[in-house]
């Protein structure tokens, strides 16, 4: 992964999209530290679909189950009312 900083990221934008498009993942650093990272759509999109269960892997999954933890019943306090007159 080729590594850019922003001033020239910025200034040669083309040629680092170009090079995001050819070569895969450009990073990019701002002030020496790694701030960004360009990639492709496409690839993008496989890490999107990867990163996201869908409803149908989250209801089948064994981590979708689990206790719900309900409050007992009357626990709640509630506020007198106090006559106003």
């Amino acid at each position: 992964m080729q590594t850019w900083p922003v001033q020239d990221a910025k200034a040669r934008f083309s040629e680092f999209l170009d090079a995001c498009m050819v070569e895969g993942p450009q990073m990019v650093t701002k002030r020496g530290a790694e701030a960004a990272v360009l990639v492709p759509v496409d690839e993008w999109r496989r890490l999107q679909a990867a990163a996201r269960p869908s409803l149908k892997q989250l209801l089948l999954s064994d981590e979708a189950r689990a206790d719900l933890l309900v409050p007992a019943r009357g626990s709640a306090r509630r506020r007198k009312v106090t006559a106003v007159g």
